[in-house]
């Protein structure tokens, strides 16, 4: 069952959508099932915040979703991954910036984390750090996010794929 989610944003004033943005989202869980995790700090346009948000980031020019998510997995975290199948996608938006973005997610799981990280996107310079959670305490986490600003939704992007996850996570894990 894939997922497919339209979301608006009715946290900042809308002065029109003036550009799009393809962007690959990875849900990567290791061995143990844990599932990595951006902790993002932020203090700019949108606010002082701080959230979670899962690796991926923009599809380059030339890129398909599933090599641009391959490309973000490794700069973000240094993990080489295989990409499992996509959970879905999601259209949501960024008012303040005029931004709507077209998110597909993926299940992904780790084949190793030897490559060193290399930060190159202003949106990369917002990890302060990242960890692995067991996708139970993640959710969990997801839950007790502010409801307001970035946070909510980056929540409502992002939770229904974290769910969907934790059923075929269960599963890989079994086969």
């Amino acid at each position: 069952m894939k997922l497919s989610l339209i979301l608006q944003d009715d946290q900042y004033p809308f002065n029109g959508l003036t550009n799009s943005r393809k962007v690959a989202r990875a849900i990567i869980f290791n061995e143990l099932g844990e599932v990595a995790i951006h902790h993002i700090h932020r203090d700019d346009q949108f606010g002082r915040q701080t959230y979670l948000e899962t690796p991926g980031g923009g599809v380059d020019e030339g890129e398909s979703y599933e090599m641009a998510v391959e490309r973000e997995c490794l700069e973000e975290l240094g993990a080489h991954i295989a990409v499992l199948e996509c959970l879905g996608s999601c259209e949501d938006a960024y008012n303040l910036i005029g931004r709507k973005n077209l998110n597909k997610f993926y299940l992904c799981r780790l084949k190793d984390l030897k490559a060193s990280k290399h930060l190159v996107s202003r949106g990369d310079s917002l990890i302060e750090y990242s960890e692995w959670l067991p996708i139970d305490k993640l959710l969990d986490a997801y839950a007790k996010m502010p409801d307001e600003g970035v946070s909510i939704l980056v929540k409502r992007r992002e939770t229904p794929f974290l769910k969907l996850a934790q059923s075929r996570i269960a599963y890989y894990l079994k086969h």
